[in-house]
């Protein structure tokens, strides 16, 4: 694994559900980090890939990194900022 610069305090996967229970189980798994923690969200390509990182956005939060796996699904790496 390549080394990312930084270090994943929780995973959360959400490939087994849909738009916008994706976001909804992202957030919620963020609520339970601290401020400047690290969560990574595996997800699926489409609308997941596209309206995650633009809501973990809005919210307030750091994207970063967004990585694609080649196979349908990406690696989001998203700090918590304080809330």
């Amino acid at each position: 694994m390549a080394d990312l610069g930084f270090t994943v305090d929780d995973t959360v996967d959400i490939t087994d559900v849909n738009c916008p229970v994706t976001f909804v189980k992202t957030k919620v798994a963020l609520e339970e980090l601290d401020d400047g923690q690290i969560l990574q969200v595996h997800l699926n390509d489409g609308e997941p890939v596209q309206n995650v990182p633009r809501s973990i956005k809005d919210e307030g939060h750091e994207v970063l990194k967004l990585s694609d796996n080649g196979d349908g699904t990406y690696e989001l790496y998203i700090r918590k900022i304080g809330d």
